[in-house]
């Protein structure tokens, strides 16, 4: 029997349609949810994928942060020491 991500540790993948969007357009979408889930008014199985697709939105939020900070520490070392490793696309 296969381990699931808990067992392992590992994180879960997020889903391609949350992978393709941006990070305003996640955050716009989880900001939705949480709004919804707030409300009370959603059926439990509707709550319950509302919150595991919101914690795959955070994932990705949070991956797009990490992103960014390490683009910008690469700015940061090229403007202030010698020659940084290029950018990664």
């Amino acid at each position: 029997m296969p381990k699931s991500t808990a067992q392992t540790g590992a994180e879960p993948t997020i889903p391609a349609d949350i992978a393709k969007l941006s990070f305003e357009e996640a955050m716009a979408e989880l900001d939705k949810l949480v709004r919804q889930l707030e409300d009370g008014k959603a059926k439990l199985d509707d709550a319950i994928g509302a919150y595991e697709r919101g914690s795959a939105l955070k994932r990705h939020c949070e991956a797009r942060l990490r992103d960014a900070r390490m683009k910008i520490e690469k700015i940061a070392l090229t403007a202030n020491g010698p020659a940084a490793a290029p950018f990664e696309e």
